[in-house]
């Protein structure tokens, strides 16, 4: 698939895929297995989820004993360059179909300037699974590229949200706590959702477009990375999101956001329209590749500088 094709038919319309056969030649896809990587990094200290570290290869251990009856860890909150920069080498050189696109633009406000597309490790067992049915916070599009085993995926549309019992607090997750196995008992409304699965094996990436609800369970020992992106196709929901959480404790620095967001709206969206229009130009220029990279091809390598922003913990 060319890249200008999945932006057309998937990011900008609203579409999960399945991109097979990327990413071949990263160190990754012969080195990260279990034990590599816990011999490589042994006992060093990672974030496993919201308020929880272990040391690796304890963790390893208990992901390699993970079963249905005794599920194991999931490590869901280990972002690379944060904590383990030390294997952005080995998932070099990105690939665009998981590019952050203005995440990675230096116009961007430095608290979402990520042009690592906040490139996580996901690692689970056998009966392991991501906590909590889910879209993304921030309108954001996933990405999920599997390295090591294999991991069934579930979505469902935005359209089915009303049937996805929500959290009040948290809106942007369900309270179904097994969506395969549905409890319509509990959850009835499930009975008018329709569910997609799907499931990754190494070398494979599903994209998940912003507020399509997901889950994941490993069928193997798995390892795999997400990226999250985002473009014109889901700024404007990203704007209202990130504005509002701000409203609820400063209007006025709201206000100043949604200015501000607006502005880079403006030039990002001139700037991308300008290289896509008259690209020839726009190389000879440089600048705007620079300030609005398009691809993974016009954006400086992540794996070559430390970023210093850090993922809130809570």
């Amino acid at each position: 698939m060319q890249y200008d094709d999945f932006l057309a038919r998937f990011v900008h319309g609203d579409r999960p895929v399945v991109i097979t056969n990327i990413c071949q030649a990263w160190p990754a896809m012969r080195e990260w297995t279990p034990e590599k990587l816990a011999r490589r990094l042994g006992s060093k200290s990672v974030p496993i989820g919201y308020g929880r570290e272990m040391p690796f290869d304890r963790f390893i251990a208990e992901v390699l004993a993970s079963s249905a009856e005794q599920p194991g860890p999931y490590m869901y909150r280990s972002f690379l360059h944060d904590v383990l920069p030390e294997l952005l080498p080995d998932v070099m050189p990105p690939h665009d179909f998981a590019f952050p696109r203005r995440y990675a633009s230096p116009l961007m406000p430095e608290k979402w300037r990520r042009p690592d597309g906040y490139l996580k490790l996901l690692i689970g067992g056998v009966g392991s699974k991501f906590p909590v049915m889910h879209f993304d916070a921030d309108n954001q599009h996933a990405q999920i590229t599997q390295v090591y085993g294999d991991k069934e995926f579930v979505v469902f549309s935005p359209a089915d949200s009303p049937c996805m019992y929500p959290r009040a607090a948290f809106p942007n997750q369900s309270m179904v706590d097994d969506p395969v196995q549905q409890d319509r008992a509990r959850f009835p409304l499930l009975a008018q959702a329709t569910l997609y699965r799907t499931v990754l094996k190494p070398g494979e990436m599903v994209f998940v477009p912003a507020r399509w609800w997901h889950a994941a369970r490993a069928l193997s020992t798995s390892i795999s990375l997400c990226t999250n992106m985002l473009d014109e196709s889901n700024w404007q929901g990203f704007h209202d999101e990130v504005v509002a959480g701000v409203a609820k404790t400063s209007p006025e620095d709201a206000s100043r956001l949604g200015r501000q967001l607006q502005r880079v709206d403006g030039w990002l969206t001139r700037l991308e329209r300008f290289q896509r229009r008259r690209p020839g130009l726009a190389r000879a220029l440089l600048f705007p590749a620079m300030l609005a990279p398009l691809t993974a091809g016009s954006a400086p390598d992540p794996s070559r500088r430390q970023l210093r922003i850090r993922v809130p913990s809570a």
